[in-house]
């Protein structure tokens, strides 16, 4: 059965997640990455609760340094194991989506694939060129790309 369902009732829940995560966290931190493989292809994911194509990544746990959860959160959604620290890339303010909210995004160089361990978050996984991104990228992801790929300044915000 497909777990695509979550994608309609995303926009109920949404509201109590953030509420969970303010009262859990206050500010919140999140991380993606950005990782390439040999040709150059860039990394990108597909949720089962929320439509497009994402540079995977995910929340900064309580006690939690950012590069220890990009390396979990890799694992976790696309089975890839960071072999070399990540480099952080720039940083974002993601108070448009959710006030208070930060994201941090590292580019990966060195890694081995190994199994995902995420269990019904992700819906697919997959490796575009850089300049051929699918349709239903965000638009988020579409930035961030397009900064690393053609050297343009990173936006401060998400």
């Amino acid at each position: 059965m497909s777990k695509l369902w979550l994608r309609r009732v995303e926009p109920f829940y949404r509201p109590l997640f953030f509420a969970y995560a303010r009262l859990r966290r206050g500010m919140t931190l999140g991380v993606r990455g950005l990782v390439t493989d040999a040709e150059g292809r860039v990394l990108l994911i597909q949720h089962t609760y929320i439509p497009g194509w994402h540079l995977p990544g995910g929340g900064v746990d309580r006690g939690e340094t950012t590069e220890a959860a990009m390396v979990r959160e890799l694992v976790e959604e696309a089975g890839v194991q960071v072999t070399e620290p990540p480099r952080l890339q720039s940083i974002h303010s993601n108070e448009a989506y959710f006030p208070g909210d930060h994201v941090l995004l590292y580019r990966v160089g060195s890694w081995k694939p190994v199994a995902a361990t995420s269990r019904g978050e992700i819906h697919e996984v997959g490796w575009f060129a850089p300049d051929d991104l699918p349709e239903g990228t965000s638009r988020p992801t579409r930035a961030r790309v397009s900064e690393v790929f053609a050297g343009i300044a990173p936006s401060v915000h998400w």
